[in-house]
C-alpha cells in the first residue's frame, strides 16, 4: 500500500473517534485491505509496546487519556462546592487526570462516596482535565417512591405510602406530568435535594384515586414493579393459539379425573383419580394418577408467550385479582381443566404399597376430559356423610378411592417425618365494593391435606424420573437451618425449658419432637413462631440440595405451570426426556434453555420472593383500612417478633401484625437479646420474649402503608401499670464478660416457671 499511514496519524485518528477503535475501524478508516492488514496489526502491536495505545478487548486507546465512557468515584465538593471525581481506572504514566462532574438539572443526587458510570470530555486551559456526564450511577436504577401527591404554588409535593419512609420528595411546575391534588402517583428522584433537605422528584406515572376500592393492590403492583399488562404481541400470540388434539397423546378421557380447589379458584391445573391396585404383589395397594395441564405445548420455548412468562416467574395472588404468568386464553381457558372440556395434560401415574410408600410411577402425555370441578369443602362433607347432589355420583368411585390412597400415604408421611408446622392461614373477605367484610382463618381439612400429598408425591416423581435419564431440570431447594440460626431457636428452646440437642445432624423428626413438646407444655406458639424464624428461604437450582422441610432428597415443581416458570421448566424437561413425539423438538427443553438454567432459577427465586412481599403488604394494608374505624379498641395477642426499636403483635383476632414502639413499654431502659430474641428491663427485670401473651390497644391505623401502632396494657396478665415506671435515663454501662450468659439463665429460670 503506497500511502499506509504513519504512527502519529493512528494515533490521531484512536483519539478523534473514541467511538469506532477496533482494528477493523481503523483499516476501514484508512482504505486498509488484504496483506496490507498484517502490517496495520503489526504498527498496532508496536504503538501498545511502546505503551502509546493500550489495547482492551478488541480496542486501542491511548493510555494517557480516558476512555469516552468510564468509572468514576465522586469525591467531597471542594470549596467552592464543586464536585471532582477520580477515574477508578488510570493505567497512565503521568498524573491522573483530574475530572469535574457536570451534574444537569434532572440528574439524581450524587455524594462522595457514589460510583458513577460517566461520559467524559476533555477540556483545555482549566484546571482540570475533563469534564463528566452522567450516564448512570453503578449498581442502581433511579430511585423510585409511591406516593400521594399534594398540590403547591411550586408544583407540589409527594407523600410516601411505604412503611417506614416518611419524608416528603418535592416535585417543581414543570415536573408533575399533570397530576391531581390526592392522586396516587409513581415518581424517581430527579437532580440534587432541595433548599428544605427534601430530594428531588419527577412524577412518570399517575396511578389514580388511592381510596378507590380495589386500589390497595393496584398500589402492591406499582411499588414492587410487577408487570400487570400483556404487550400486545403476547396477547396476539396467545389469542392465536388452537386447543391441542388426541395425535401424540393416550386417551385419558374416560378415566375420572377430577379438580379439586378451593370454592373461588380462577383456574385448575391439576386433575386426580385413585383406585386399588390389581396386582396381586401389591396387596392392600394404591395407584394414584396425577394430570397436570400441559403448558408447555401452548408455551414454546424463546417464544412472546415465553419471554413474558419468564420475566413474571409466577402469578400473584391479591384477594381482589390475579397478576397471571400466563393470559387468560391460556390461564383461564385452554390450560385450565375445566369440567366436561378435553384438555391436553402431562400425567404422572403412581403406585404404593399398603404403607404409601411409592413403589414405582410412569410419566405420560395424553388427552383429558374432567369428570368434575370440585372444591375442597364439598369433597369433605360427602367423605363425611353429607353428598350433594354433585359428589353423590362420584362417592364410592372416585372420592372414597382417594381417601383410602391418602389415608396410605399418611403412614409414609409418619415415617418420613416432614416439619409439621400448622400455623393458621388467614383470608380476606372483601364485599362487593372491594372493602373488607371479614378476615377469617382458612379450615385446614382433610381434603386439602389429601391433594397436598399428592402433589408432593409427583413432585418427586419428576425429580426422579429426570434424574434417572440424567435430564437437567429445576430442582426446588430447601436447605436446613444455618448453624446461627439454630443456635437462636437452641436459646428460645432452653429459655423455655425445653432441648433441641446439639452436636447432631439435624433432621426434621428433632423439630417435630421439639414442636410436639411445645405443645404439651403450653408453648406451641412460642415454639413454632420460633422454628418458622429458623428456616431457611426455599429456592430454585439446577442442582440438587434436597428439600429440608419435607425431608426429601430430591423435589421439583411440576403441578403448577400455569403459575410458575419453574413447573414450565420441568414440564419441558420431561418432554425432552421421553422424546414424546414429533413435538418434543418444539416444545421441550432447549440447549440455549439448558445454558441458562442457573439465571433461570435467579430470576424465578427473586419474582417469587417479590410477589411473597406484594401480596404481605397488601393484607396489611387491607387489614389496617378494617381496623381504621376500631382505634382505641382493645385486643388480645402474642409477640411474634422483637427488634431493637420496637416489638411486633400478632393480634388474634385478625392475625394482623402491629407494632409496639420502644416507648410503649415503659420509662426504663430495655436491654435487647438479637440470640434469644427477648428485651430484659434494666430497672425492673422484667423480659419480654416472643409467644408472651399480651394485651394492647389499637393506637393507629394508616391504611394507605399498612401500618399499625399499639399501646400496651397487659403483659403475660400483668396490666402495664403495674411495672414500676423510673426515669429513662442514658442505658447502661457495658456488662461485664460473663453477665450475659447470667441473664440467659436468669431468663431461662422465668420462662419454664411460666410455662409449668
Amino acid at each position: 500500500m503506497k500511502n499506509f499511514p504513519a504512527k502519529d496519524q493512528i494515533l490521531e485518528w484512536i483519539n478523534d473517534n473514541p467511538g469506532a477503535r477496533s482494528k477493523r475501524d481503523i483499516a476501514k478508516a484508512f482504505g486498509i485491505k488484504g496483506a496490507a492488514r498484517i502490517d496495520l496489526k503489526r504498527i498496532l502491536r508496536e504503538l501498545e509496546a511502546e505503551g502509546h495505545l493500550e489495547k482492551k478487548g478488541r480496542s486501542y486507546r491511548d493510555p494517557e487519556k480516558l476512555p469516552p465512557v468510564t468509572i468514576l468515584s465522586v469525591q467531597a465538593p471542594d470549596d467552592n462546592g464543586d464536585l471532582f471525581a477520580r477515574p477508578l481506572e488510570w493505567h497512565g504514566e503521568g498524573d491522573e487526570p483530574r475530572v469535574l462532574y457536570a451534574p444537569r438539572t434532572a440528574d439524581p443526587a450524587v455524594g462522595a462516596g457514589d460510583r458513577i458510570l460517566a461520559k467524559v470530555f476533555e477540556v483545555e486551559g482549566e484546571d482540570y482535565n475533563y469534564t463528566a456526564k452522567l450516564i448512570r450511577k453503578i449498581g442502581t436504577n433511579p430511585r423510585k417512591i409511591l406516593g400521594i401527591f399534594r398540590k403547591g404554588a411550586d408544583g407540589g409535593r409527594i407523600t410516601p405510602i411505604s412503611k417506614g419512609t416518611d419524608k416528603d420528595w418535592q416535585v417543581r411546575a414543570g415536573d408533575t406530568h399533570g397530576a391531581k391534588d390526592g392522586e396516587l402517583v409513581e415518581g424517581e428522584l430527579a437532580g440534587p435535594k432541595s433548599r428544605m433537605g427534601a430530594p428531588r422528584a419527577r412524577i412518570t406515572l399517575r396511578v389514580g384515586d388511592p381510596g378507590a376500592p380495589r386500589a390497595v393492590s393496584l398500589i402492591a403492583i406499582h411499588e414492587h414493579g410487577i408487570p400487570d399488562e400483556f404487550p400486545d404481541a403476547v396477547l396476539a400470540q396467545a389469542d392465536a393459539v388452537k386447543p391441542a388434539g388426541l395425535k401424540g397423546r393416550e386417551d385419558f378421557r374416560e378415566m375420572p379425573l377430577v379438580t379439586i380447589d378451593p370454592a373461588d379458584a380462577r383456574d385448575h391445573d391439576d386433575a386426580c383419580y385413585a383406585h386399588g391396585d390389581e396386582d396381586p404383589q401389591n396387596r392392600g395397594g394404591h395407584v394414584i394418577w396425577v394430570a397436570i395441564a400441559d403448558v408447555a405445548y401452548y408455551v414454546t420455548p424463546d417464544s412472546e408467550l415465553d419471554r413474558e412468562a419468564r420475566k413474571r416467574g409466577n402469578s400473584t395472588y391479591f384477594p381482589d385479582r390475579v397478576v397471571p404468568m400466563l393470559p387468560d386464553r391460556l390461564s383461564g381457558d385452554l390450560c385450565s381443566l375445566h369440567e366436561g372440556v378435553p384438555r391436553a395434560v402431562i400425567a404422572v401415574r403412581m403406585v404404593i404399597d399398603a404403607q404409601g410408600t411409592k413403589i414405582g410411577h410412569s410419566f405420560h402425555r395424553g388427552l383429558m376430559k374432567s369428570a368434575a370441578s370440585l372444591h375442597y369443602e364439598e369433597v369433605q362433607e360427602a367423605q363425611d356423610g353429607a353428598p350433594n347432589d354433585k359428589t353423590g355420583p362420584l362417592l364410592d368411585n372416585v372420592i372414597r378411592p382417594l381417601y383410602a390412597a391418602y389415608a396410605a400415604l399418611l403412614s409414609a408421611r409418619a415415617k418420613r417425618q416432614p416439619l409439621e408446622l400448622d400455623l393458621p392461614e388467614r383470608k380476606i373477605v372483601l364485599d362487593d365494593n372491594g372493602k373488607v367484610s371479614a378476615v377469617a382463618f382458612k379450615d385446614r381439612l382433610d381434603a386439602h391435606k389429601l391433594i397436598e400429598e399428592f402433589m408432593v408425591l409427583a413432585n418427586v416423581a419428576a425429580a426422579e424420573t429426570l434424574i434417572a435419564k440424567r435430564t437437567p431440570l429445576l430442582f426446588r431447594v430447601h436447605e436446613e437451618p444455618s448453624p446461627e440460626k439454630l443456635d437462636a431457636l437452641r436459646e428460645v428452646a432452653q429459655a423455655s425449658g425445653l432441648t433441641l440437642a446439639k452436636g447432631q445432624v439435624l433432621q426434621t423428626r428433632h423439630l417435630n419432637a421439639l414442636l410436639a413438646a411445645a405443645a404439651e407444655g403450653g408453648q406451641s406458639e412460642l415454639i413454632s413462631i420460633s422454628t418458622l424464624r429458623s428456616m431457611q428461604q426455599a429456592y430454585y437450582n439446577p442442582e440438587n440440595f434436597g428439600h429440608f422441610g419435607l425431608a426429601l432428597k430430591s423435589y421439583a415443581h411440576f403441578t403448577s405451570p400455569i403459575r410458575r416458570y419453574a413447573d414450565l421448566v420441568v414440564h419441558r424437561a420431561l418432554i425432552s426426556a421421553h422424546g414424546w413425539g414429533p413435538d418434543s423438538k418444539r416444545d421441550g427443553l432447549k440447549p440455549d434453555e439448558i445454558d441458562r438454567l442457573e439465571e433461570t432459577a435467579k430470576l424465578i427465586s427473586g419474582t417469587e420472593r417479590r410477589s411473597m412481599v406484594a401480596e404481605r403488604d397488601t393484607s396489611d394494608r387491607y387489614l389496617a383500612a378494617y381496623l381504621a374505624d376500631r382505634v382505641g379498641a382493645e385486643f388480645g395477642g402474642r409477640i411474634s417478633g422483637i427488634a431493637r426499636f420496637g416489638v411486633f403483635v400478632k393480634l388474634d383476632e385478625t392475625g394482623a401484625d402491629g407494632l409496639l414502639p420502644m416507648r410503649a413499654l415503659g420509662q426504663e431502659y430495655f436491654h435487647y437479646d438479637a440470640e434469644a430474641q427477648t428485651l430484659r428491663g434494666s430497672d425492673t427485670g422484667v423480659i419480654i420474649s416472643v409467644g408472651d401473651r399480651v394485651q394492647v390497644k389499637l393506637a393507629e391505623a394508616v391504611p394507605v402503608t399498612g401500618g399499625l401502632i399499639l399501646e400496651l396494657l397487659e403483659h403475660d396478665g400483668k396490666t402495664a401499670a403495674q411495672t414500676p415506671r423510673k426515669g429513662r435515663g442514658k442505658p447502661p454501662a457495658r456488662r461485664k464478660v460473663g453477665a450475659s450468659k447470667a441473664g440467659k439463665a436468669k431468663l431461662r429460670k422465668k420462662t419454664a416457671r411460666k410455662g409449668s
